[in-house]
């Protein structure tokens, strides 16, 4: 859920953020800037308030937060190959690693912390920083294209396996071990992602036309999804919602596509006697007849809802979160703007933009007092049911907003519980040592 801006997008216009990532549970929004990066709470849909601005590190290209914790990781272009780890509530640097190339992302979640370099992927142990495994018979993989379970209990890691067709590695950052490879697409891998429990996974080419799920960890192909026929794209991001019943899908086109994992079953009822039912069928049984490629673009689901964009041309990336207990859909930009809209869960169709909130000025701005004056548009069942609400979200409980040590001192356990926990509470977690100072990654290969 990281995007790294472009720098120069089409239009002749700079980019405003040079990268922006939303947390693992879509509560948390973390951009990067040339001054430093900052933090965003996305508990209401009216206020964006910033958790936290750092300068001290300039240009900043990586910035990846645990959960709502006050640990970040960042990394910077004027030391591109340092991964620095932060308690940014206190103020301190927890360890710093260095590597042997550029780092091009990172991924973590409570038990592990992937780096991932062109030619090889770093897994540390996330409690104590220590470096578990290297996995270095990889293809080039220029993008830093990888993705990491936020579900601790198995944190499987996926990779490009292919330089030239959409092969999936599927690794358990667990045991350490391969699990298997999943031949996903014909052409380049350009997204991949896995659901908040790491059963599902989900991943799109370079032609961007198709998107498939996959179960997880036997790799079987659980649903396709048909985001377009003549127009490739290049998707620039990929997420489920938290409760896995929806996929999101942005891309360098104006329009964001959801989809709604659902299948029909051999238990399922029959169809009434309608003729759309009847029709149905009809083409259910054709398609058995036909050559394999049309069969399958007859039985690709297409997008449940959709979201139009301002815009096209400009890296973005989009998640599905409920704010004010109603779904949202996300979408932040290389521009320097978050766009919130409302997601009809019952009939979907196209989602209604409510808010529009500035990433880089504080307090209220002049673009946001025209959309607090915008009249409304119940246009949609969340748009209709979302306007009189003025309750605070109900966060994910588990996710500490404080935690985390000084250099050499120790981490509270509640950095990484998985139940609700106190501040108060923190003496009473067994603590964790955590790493002292900077080592060389490469220097401790396994």
């Amino acid at each position: 859920m990281e995007a790294e801006a472009a720098d120069g997008p089409p239009g002749g216009v700079e980019a405003a953020l040079s990268c922006f990532s939303f947390n693992q549970d879509c509560t948390s929004l973390a951009i990067g800037t040339k001054a430093g990066y900052k933090l965003f709470s996305l508990s209401s849909v009216e206020q964006l308030d910033q958790v936290h601005g750092s300068t001290e590190i300039p240009d900043v290209y990586i910035v990846e937060r645990l959960f709502s914790s006050s640990l970040v990781v960042v990394v910077s272009h004027t030391k591109p190959r340092q991964m620095n780890v932060y308690h940014f509530k206190k103020g301190t640097e927890i360890c710093n690693y260095s590597y042997s190339s550029n780092i091009l992302s990172i991924r973590l979640n409570r038990q592990r912390l992937l780096v991932c370099l062109e030619e090889a992927i770093y897994i540390h142990n996330i409690k104590d920083m220590k470096l578990l495994k290297t996995i270095l018979d990889i293809p080039a993989n220029p993008t830093g294209l990888c993705a990491l379970s936020i579900n601790h209990s198995n944190s499987y890691v996926a990779y490009p396996g292919s330089l030239t067709t959409g092969e999936i590695v599927l690794y358990d950052g667990h045991s350490l071990k391969t699990v298997c490879t999943i031949a996903a697409h014909e052409g380049t891998l350009a997204a991949i992602t896995f659901n908040a429990s790491g059963s599902k996974l989900a991943s799109a080419s370079e032609k961007g036309t198709v998107i498939r799920v996959f179960s997880v960890p036997d790799g079987q192909k659980l649903y396709e999804f048909r985001r377009g026929m003549k127009r490739y794209v290049t998707i620039s991001s990929l997420v489920f919602s938290m409760d896995s019943q929806f996929l999101c899908a942005s891309s360098n086109t104006e329009t964001v596509h959801i989809f709604k994992l659902e299948h029909l079953t051999n238990s399922r009822p029959e169809e009434p006697s309608t003729w759309t039912g009847y029709m149905g069928k009809m083409f259910m049984a054709a398609s058995n007849y036909l050559p394999t490629q049309v069969s399958d673009m007859m039985n690709q689901d297409r997008a449940f809802a959709t979201g139009r964009l301002s815009f096209s041309g400009q890296r973005n990336i989009c998640a599905l979160s409920t704010i004010q207990k109603l779904p949202r859909l996300l979408v932040a930009s290389s521009d320097g703007h978050l766009y919130i809209y409302n997601l009809d869960p019952q009939d979907g169709g196209e989602c209604v933009l409510i808010k529009t909130h500035s990433l880089l000025s504080s307090g209220t701005t002049e673009e946001n007092k025209e959309n607090d004056l915008r009249p409304s548009l119940p246009q949609s069942y969340a748009a209709t049911v979302a306007r009189p609400s003025t309750l605070a979200a109900s966060t994910v409980p588990g996710y500490s907003e404080d935690g985390g040590a000084l250099r050499g001192e120790v981490i509270p356990e509640h950095e990484f519980a998985t139940g609700p926990v106190c501040l108060d509470d923190e003496n009473e977690f067994p603590p964790i040592i955590l790493c002292r100072g900077s080592q060389k990654g490469k220097t401790k290969q396994s």
